[in-house]
């Protein structure tokens, strides 16, 4: 990739963010913005390098600044309503990201309003996964596991369709994993949602946690194989 090019795309990123510390009275030294702008563009270039099944609309992977942005913004106002926002705190004000991020395949959906839902799936690097912090995944990489975390599910409940995006969502995770050869895909959920995702086929439950980072909240840890997915699976997600 040529530097005439890498600086027309960071230009073009330059312009979302300055519209966006404008509009938000959002005030940056020239430093920080910079750092920004570099942040984003390689958030948005390796979602770009990524593979992907063009057979699937109704879920995306980011790769427009725009859409990145509103991805930030989303996040920010779901952990805010759920008082989740100590535990993922914003970067910016009104923008929610984080390092992980520069690994992470960034799903969403999308209606004319604006992004609907959104996830990423972590991709497994000498850094580890935010996972590790709390329950070492060592065992499986032993075993050759190819890991990815799914990370920041958020789903705006004000939306009309609100009972498609977590199946939009599902439906993204499992097609990163499956076109980008990642085997293992971890997440922690409560024992609740468990009932529903064991129905998927190859999942398990790792671990139970009392608590997670600052959550006083017992989570489980689970790992999905999805080599392995059920019929189930198959006709609910796969046919949208």
């Amino acid at each position: 990739m040529t530097q005439p090019y890498i600086h027309q795309e960071k230009e073009k990123i330059r312009e979302e963010v300055d519209k966006y510390l404008l509009e938000y009275v959002v005030n940056m030294q020239e430093e920080e913005i910079h750092s920004i702008v570099d942040f984003m563009y390689k958030t948005l270039h390796f979602n770009k390098s990524l593979k992907w099944d063009k057979n699937v609309k109704s879920v995306s992977l980011v790769t427009t600044v725009k859409d990145l942005i509103e991805v930030y913004q989303l996040r920010s106002k779901i952990y805010k309503e759920m008082h989740y926002d100590k535990e993922f705190p914003d970067t910016i004000k009104g923008l929610n990201f984080d390092l992980y991020d520069l690994h992470s395949a960034i799903v969403y959906s999308k209606s004319k309003e604006g992004i609907t839902g959104t996830c990423r799936i972590i991709f497994d690097s000498t850094d580890n996964l935010p996972l590790d912090k709390n329950f070492s995944l060592d065992y499986l990489r032993v075993k050759g596991k190819k890991l990815a975390e799914l990370s920041r599910l958020i789903i705006d409940r004000q939306t009309k369709s609100l009972s498609q995006e977590p199946r939009l969502l599902t439906l993204g995770a499992y097609t990163v994993m499956k076109k980008n050869a990642m085997t293992t895909l971890v997440s922690v959920m409560i024992e609740e949602h468990y009932k529903f995702y064991q129905k998927f086929g190859g999942f398990s439950v790792e671990e139970r946690l009392q608590t997670y980072g600052s959550l006083e909240t017992p989570f489980i840890v689970t790992s999905w194989e999805i080599a392995e997915i059920s019929n189930f699976f198959k006709k609910v997600f796969l046919s949208l």
